[in-house]
C-alpha cells in the first residue's frame, strides 16, 4: 500500500496530540488534587521578582498551571478524572529568589505523584510528616535550597519507587531515619541531606547492603564510624561532621567500591593511618581526607591511576611524601609531620605541568629537587615553613594569603633525630 506524503502524514499527527490535549483539558482533575493544588495556592506566595503563580488562575484548568502535569487515573481510568503526575513548584532560573510560605499537609493527599520539586527559595516550616505515607507512587523529592525546619520525616524511608531524595541546604535537625541508608530503600540511588547542619545519628552497619550510589551527608552533626561503604557507591560525602574512629576494613576487598569517583572525609575526627586500600580505589579521582586525626606515614600503591585532587592537609601524617602521589593533578599535604626530601618525580610533575597545585608548606620536608626549568603560570606550588631553604621565590609565590609565615622552620626543630615528634606547630 503507497504511503501518504510526509505534509499529509505531519498535519494529522498534529491534529492527533491537539485532540488528546483538548480531551484532557475536558477532563476534570480528581477533586483531592485540586483542593491540595489550592492549599498549595495559599500556603505560598512568590517572592519579589518572580512569576511562579501568574498561570494558576480561574481562568485555566488546574492541569494548565506551570508546574502542574496530570494523565489519567490509574485506578480509576472509568471515571475519567485525572489526577497530578508531576508538581514542580518554582521556575528553577538562575535570577529567580523563588517561594516562600509553607507546604501544605494535604500535599500527601497526591496519591499519583511521582515527582515533587520545589526550588530555591524561603519555603519554611517542617516538611510535612506523612509526606511519605501518603506519595507512595514518589520517584523524585527535591526540597532543597529552602529554610525548612524539624526532621526528615520517617515515611520517606522505604518508599518502593523513590530513587532521588535531595533534602540538601535546609535547617534540618535531628537524627536521620535509619531506613534511608538500609537495604530497606531498594530503589533509593541519590541521597543527598548536606548543609543542613543539624542532622544527627550513625551510619548504620548494613549501609554496606544498600544499593545508594551517590550520598552527600556533609555539615551536619553525624557521630560513630564509618562502616564499609556499599559497592555501588560513585560519590561519598561526610565532610564536616563528628565522626570517629580508623578506617581500617572500610575499603578493603572483596566488596571495595569499585566505581567509588569522589570520596570526601574531611572535618572529622578520624584517626590512625590512612589505609593503602584508599589509595587503590580503581575509579577514584578525589580524595579529599583533610583536617582529621590521620597519623603515622602515608602508604600508596606504586601502580595507582591519576587522581584530579588528593588532599590529607591538616593531619599529623609522618614519613615522606609517597613518589606515587606524583600522578595527582592537585596535592595538598600542607599542615603535617611529613619529613624528608620531596620526591623528584612530585617535583618534575609540578614543573612539567601536569600537577598544577603543590602545597607542602608547614611540615619537616628538608629539599625539594627542582628541575632547571621555569615553573609553569599555572602552578601553584607552596613549601614554606619547611627544614630546607626554598629553591626559589617562586616556591613561595603560590602559598595562600592565610597559609601562615613565609620563612623557614626554626632550626631547632629541625635538629631532632625524630622530626616527626619535635615541638612546633607541624
Amino acid at each position: 500500500m503507497a504511503q501518504p506524503p510526509i505534509l499529509v502524514i505531519l498535519p494529522a499527527l498534529l491534529l492527533g496530540s491537539q485532540a488528546a490535549w483538548s480531551a484532557q483539558q475536558a477532563a476534570t482533575l480528581h477533586e483531592r488534587d485540586a483542593a491540595a493544588l489550592r492549599d498549595v495556592r495559599a500556603g505560598l506566595r512568590d517572592l519579589p521578582g518572580s512569576r511562579f503563580f501568574d498561570s494558576w488562575d480561574d481562568a485555566r484548568s488546574p492541569c494548565a498551571y506551570a508546574g502542574v502535569v496530570c494523565a489519567p487515573d490509574e485506578d480509576d481510568r472509568a471515571s475519567g478524572a485525572l489526577r497530578i503526575s508531576v508538581l514542580t513548584l518554582g521556575t528553577g532560573l538562575a535570577d529567580s529568589p523563588g517561594l516562600a510560605g509553607k507546604l501544605p499537609a494535604s500535599l500527601a493527599s497526591l496519591s499519583e505523584l511521582t515527582d515533587l520539586v520545589l526550588y530555591p527559595g524561603s519555603v519554611s516550616g517542617a516538611i510535612p510528616a506523612d509526606i511519605g505515607s501518603g506519595l507512595r507512587r514518589l520517584r523524585l523529592l527535591s526540597l532543597s535550597g529552602n529554610q525548612f525546619t524539624g526532621p526528615v520525616p520517617e515515611s520517606l524511608a522505604g518508599l518502593p519507587d523513590l530513587h532521588t531524595l535531595d533534602l540538601g541546604n535546609n535547617h534540618l535537625e535531628g537524627a536521620i531515619p535509619t531506613g534511608l541508608l538500609l537495604p530497606s530503600s531498594p530503589s533509593l540511588k541519590v541521597l543527598i541531606l548536606a548543609n543542613n547542619g543539624g542532622l544527627s545519628g550513625e551510619i548504620p552497619a548494613l549501609f554496606s547492603s544498600s544499593q545508594l550510589f551517590h550520598v552527600d551527608l556533609s555539615r551536619n552533626a553525624i557521630t560513630g564510624t564509618l562502616p564499609p561503604l556499599p559497592p555501588t557507591i560513585r560519590y561519598f560525602s561526610v565532610a564536616a561532621n563528628e565522626m570517629q574512629g580508623s578506617l581500617d576494613g572500610v575499603f578493603g576487598d572483596p566488596s571495595a567500591p569499585a566505581d567509588l569517583a569522589f570520596l570526601d572525609l574531611s572535618m572529622n575526627n578520624f584517626s590512625g593511618s590512612i589505609p593503602p586500600d584508599v589509595f587503590a580505589l580503581p575509579s577514584a579521582s578525589s580524595l579529599l581526607l583533610s583536617r582529621n586525626n590521620f597519623t603515622g606515614p602515608l602508604t600508596v600503591p606504586a601502580a595507582s591511576l591519576p587522581w584530579a585532587v588528593v588532599d590529607v592537609s591538616h593531619n599529623g601524617i609522618s614519613g615522606e611524601v609517597p613518589e606515587a602521589l606524583a600522578v595527582a593533578g592537585s596535592l595538598y599535604v600542607n599542615n603535617n609531620r611529613m619529613s624528608g626530601e620531596v620526591p623528584r618525580a612530585v617535583a618534575s610533575s609540578v614543573f612539567a605541568g601536569r600537577m598544577t597545585t603543590l602545597y607542602a608548606q608547614h611540615n619537616f620536608l628538608t629539599g625539594f629537587p627542582a628541575p632547571p626549568l621555569p615553573l609553569p603560570d599555572s602552578a601553584a606550588l607552596c613549601l614554606s615553613y619547611n627544614c630546607m631553604e626554598l629553591p626559589s621565590a617562586s616556591a613561595a609565590d603560590g602559598c595562600p594569603t592565610i597559609g601562615g609565615p613565609l620563612e623557614a622552620r626554626p632550626a631547632e626543630q629541625c635538629r631532632s633525630t625524630d622530626v616527626g615528634s619535635s615541638g612546633g606547630d607541624g
